[in-house]
């Protein structure tokens, strides 16, 4: 209790945009086994309640996954573990991760192809896991699947986006015939006009699920640039590129005050449009992303998306 009033005491140290405060209220964060560990107490950094994706890289034992969502939900947050199609061997894998998750009290997940070239069994994309019904069948309630405004150059090598148009398409229709609760969580980017185009685009398709954008949180310029190289980062990357030219700026660390400046001003302007939610990336640690947070939004406890 002492390290959730210790959480909700701390004040703003500038002055709050009520427009991005409303935009941060229910952000989501994420992090890998091996970056939890080095947090004692989530409650002591994050709101209650907040949804904490835990992120499954290649090659972490599934024992240390579900230890570090059990412990999330232990700790009062909303576990949401990754699940990469590509690294699960088969139907009976899958349903054991499930098991394991359920048990701990994990009831949500992002379902992804995953970061590996080549299926090595039987599920090649999220679709294949959605439609075993393993899910629904173990009381999962909310299913997020992957989101790529700039494109994603290993599913459409072209430069277009049709295959993801494609697969959006289907995820929609997965969402009206079942119950499924789903929302799209998307890659980080670093400018608005971009997202804002693709959000608009998916509601001209008919593809109306929430949008929870991926935006990366504090951290250092070089730091960010590699990340972004690795994960095929789009256009917005111009961003960066432009304030690594200049020299005055840096050594400083890039914060993401403008991307949400931008979409703030125009969900609040537009209330129709299709960004839910705040998706943080913590690139430059989840101590650091936290306190970006709660500079910039409302210290108290939080209203997460059901």
């Amino acid at each position: 209790m002492s390290n959730i009033l210790s959480f909700m005491r701390r004040k703003p140290e500038t002055p709050v945009n009520p427009s991005v405060a409303a935009l941060l209220d229910g952000f989501s964060i994420e992090v890998m086994p091996r970056t939890a560990q080095k947090i004692d107490d989530f409650r002591a950094i994050l709101p209650p309640a907040t949804r904490v994706y835990v992120a499954h890289i290649d090659g972490t034992p599934i024992e240390d996954m579900v230890a570090t969502a059990a412990r999330l939900v232990d700790e009062g947050f909303t576990a949401m573990p990754h699940f990469p199609a590509r690294i699960i061997a088969d139907r009976a894998m899958l349903a054991d991760w499930i098991t394991r998750y359920a048990d701990a009290g994990v009831h949500q997940a992002l379902l992804l192809a995953g970061g590996v070239e080549a299926p090595r069994g039987d599920f090649h994309c999220s679709m294949d896991l959605m439609e075993t019904g393993l899910f629904d069948a173990a009381g999962f309630d909310r299913l997020h699947v992957g989101g790529h405004p700039e494109g994603n150059k290993d599913i459409d090598p072209d430069g277009s986006d049709a295959k993801l148009m494609d697969a959006l398409r289907w995820k929609q229709a997965f969402s009206e015939r079942t119950d499924a609760r789903m929302a799209i969580a998307t890659q980080f980017c670093f400018e608005a006009q971009p997202v804002i185009d693709w959000a608009d685009r998916l509601q001209g398709e008919g593809i109306d699920l929430p949008i929870h954008i991926g935006v990366a949180g504090p951290a250092k310029l070089q730091t960010l640039i590699k990340f972004s190289l690795a994960c095929g980062v789009g256009p917005s990357l111009r961003v960066l590129q432009r304030r690594a030219a200049d020299l005055t700026k840096l050594v400083l660390p890039f914060t993401p005050d403008e991307i949400l400046t931008d979409l703030a001003v125009h969900k609040a302007a537009n209330p129709g449009f299709g960004i839910e939610s705040v998706h943080l990336f913590p690139l430059g640690g989840i101590t650091r992303t936290a306190e970006y947070t709660q500079m910039h939004g409302q210290p108290t406890a939080h209203t997460a998306t059901a």
